[in-house]
């Protein structure tokens, strides 16, 4: 998508603006549908560089996570997912789910909520 969805930037921003890590969304990318919660970026950041910091072989890169110091842009230009999973066919990758950043300006189509599968 050229031009971002106005409303999904407003929502990226508000859940910058809140630091709120509750809002379930689902985005339609090339290649991909993923589902997960939208992260501020401060937390996303933080919680990759914890995993990067736990890996002997990846704790260099760990500080290339490091929040920017003068906070995140005015206006989002990513979405930062966290417990996110790629949906393909019945199952969804990674099945604990996540840390993805998307840019907003891939996104094709989205809902609120995440899609789970069920057996019914």
């Amino acid at each position: 998508m050229s031009n971002p969805d106005g409303l999904l930037v407003d929502i990226a921003a508000m859940v910058e603006s809140e630091h709120s890590n509750q809002m379930s969304l689902t985005v339609v990318v090339p290649g991909a549908v993923i589902t997960g919660r939208l992260a501020p970026v401060a937390l996303w950041l933080e919680r990759v560089a914890e995993v990067l910091q736990a890996s002997e072989h990846l704790k260099p890169f760990a500080a290339l996570f490091a929040p920017p110091a003068d906070g995140p842009p005015a206006r989002p230009t990513h979405l930062h997912l966290h417990r996110a999973k790629i949906l393909q066919g019945d199952f969804g990758l990674p099945h604990t789910g996540g840390m993805y950043r998307i840019a907003i300006a891939d996104v094709s189509s989205w809902t609120v909520g995440d899609l789970n599968y069920s057996d019914s």
